[in-house]
């Protein structure tokens, strides 16, 4: 009986070891790779169902503009060797400014322009100057403004030698222009085209070189008291003084005739001898009429004076009237 429990000692000891050996066994099968294999849900078994039916997916086009292809720029397989770009070919620094030629044709100046081009030049240092700083040296009679909504004549467009009644009714509107007989100075009736013909202080006379066509610009007249301003800023009212700080220099000028008038000679190559558009301008002042016959008489018009002269400025002339004329 003892030998027979002692076997069955060894026998169970011996299925004991037995079943630990199995169990071993069992944990490296599973944990190799073919396990792991065989373990796969069917989830996770690739598919033939899942690739594309023809073409394998295509190459994904290269980051050119990654950090990398930044710095160093990798050639493209799919391109020639003359075909790729150096790193030096993608990024070009920006061009400098080309310099105008110098044989290009100035602009022709603006009326104030060609007042400041009449003036002596500034010095290298202040043509750097804003224009605000520059405004005060150029702008003409400043002691007396335009009036407010005073248009003004160029010798361009509308008011150009080439013009015509038709082209001024285009552009201020055929209800705004008549054709009709002026007063000229030497007591004869005219024909011309008038502007603004019922409005005292927008009147304008145009009077024309072919007045039966009614073309071709001869004289333009701002008198009455049309608040018109004609080209380098001349317009009704202004005084000798005015006068020569529009022309940038004092001027010539017959005395006055036998009803107070004066007319300007020569502008004696001051600003207001040569014009835009190749016009001319002519300007009659009359004396003040708190003048007395003796400061008048003192400036005949058989004689000519200097717009300086103590004489003619005892009168106290102001623009009576302005013409502008080709």
């Amino acid at each position: 009986m003892r030998n027979g429990r002692r076997g069955a000692t060894l026998n169970a000891g011996f299925i004991a070891r037995l079943a630990a050996g199995l169990v071993a066994g069992l944990a490296l099968t599973a944990a190799s790779p073919l396990a792991a294999q065989q373990n796969q849900t069917p989830s996770q078994q690739p598919s033939i169902m899942d690739e594309p039916d023809q073409a394998p997916p295509p190459k994904p086009a290269p980051h050119r503009h990654s950090k990398a292809a930044s710095q160093t720029q990798q050639p493209d397989p799919d391109l020639d060797t003359d075909d790729q770009l150096a790193p030096s070919q993608i990024k070009q620094p920006m061009p400098a400014a080309v310099a105008e030629p110098g044989g290009a044709a100035p602009r022709k100046p603006a009326p104030a322009a060609m007042h400041a081009a009449a003036s002596p030049a500034p010095p290298p240092a202040a043509t750097a100057a804003p224009p605000a700083a520059a405004a005060p040296v150029t702008r003409p009679a400043t002691a007396r403004a335009p009036s407010p909504g005073a248009q003004v004549i160029a010798c361009v467009g509308a008011f150009s030698k080439d013009s015509s009644h038709l082209r001024l009714a285009m552009t201020f509107d055929s209800k705004n222009i008549t054709f009709t007989d002026v007063d000229s100075s030497a007591g004869t009736k005219v024909p011309a085209s008038v502007l603004y013909p019922n409005d005292p202080k927008r009147r304008l006379e145009v009077w024309w070189a072919d007045p039966a066509g009614r073309r071709q610009t001869y004289l333009i007249v701002i008198n009455g008291h049309s608040t018109w301003v004609g080209p380098g800023g001349l317009r009704l009212g202004l005084t000798l003084e005015q006068l020569e700080k529009l022309n940038h220099k004092p001027f010539k000028l017959k005395g006055f005739d036998k009803d107070g008038v004066a007319t300007i000679s020569d502008w004696d190559g001051g600003a207001l001898a040569t014009l835009p558009g190749d016009c001319k301008s002519g300007v009659s002042l009359h004396a003040d009429p708190k003048a007395s016959a003796d400061a008048i008489g003192a400036a005949p018009a058989a004689q000519e004076f200097s717009s300086s002269d103590a004489d003619i400025r005892a009168a106290k002339p102001t623009v009576s009237e302005v013409l502008i004329g080709y």
